[in-house]
């Protein structure tokens, strides 16, 4: 009786997982609702089996599906999980080139709590920082577009439905590269 009830958790989980991907342990819990004991013993089961992959990135371990997102979608999921960065990257992306006082005033957090995300974000090579005299500008890395919208498409569709009307305008206003040659 307990082995499929074991089976029948790790089941959800890995379900979770597909429909969620990115999502670190304590969010995984709190979403399920299953002790973090069962949730540890269970992911790592789930892991050793092939079924799904982790990577860690400082305190948290986001776990995705096997075999179906390339390494820069992990780091984009990893972004899009935390509502903080997600804000911030959603703004860089509307605003085109925001400075980090634009950022700061529209997040309405600190500016040390800004530069941290950012640099994140530069890290990562999802965002690249502009300096113009003695300012910084972010604004989305060239290879970014296609891959961050498909997947807020497919694994934040509500996000999706909020933004779509402004992505879609946005990036019908980027230039072309038959328009730069």
């Amino acid at each position: 009786m307990e082995l499929d009830e074991s089976e029948d958790t790790a089941t959800k989980l890995l379900s979770f997982i597909q429909d969620n991907p990115g999502y670190h342990l304590r969010r995984i819990k709190r979403a399920m609702g299953i002790s973090m004991g069962t949730v540890q013993y269970q992911l790592d089961r789930l892991e050793k089996s092939g079924k799904i992959t982790s990577t860690r990135r400082g305190l948290y371990k986001y776990y995705f599906p096997v075999g179906v997102f390339q390494d820069n979608e992990k780091e984009i999921l990893e972004i899009l999980t935390h509502e903080t960065a997600r804000k911030i990257l959603m703004f860089i992306i509307e605003q085109k080139s925001p400075s980090q006082i634009d950022i700061v005033n529209e997040m309405k957090i600190s500016t040390a709590s800004v530069s941290w995300h950012v640099k994140r974000l530069i890290y990562l090579k999802i965002v690249d920082e502009i300096k113009e005299g003695k300012y910084k500008k972010y604004q989305l890395h060239e290879r970014e577009p296609k891959y961050i919208i498909r997947l807020i498409r497919n694994y934040y569709p509500g996000i999706w439905d909020k933004w779509s009307v402004r992505i879609v305008e946005l990036f019908l206003s980027l230039p072309s590269k038959s328009d730069i040659e």
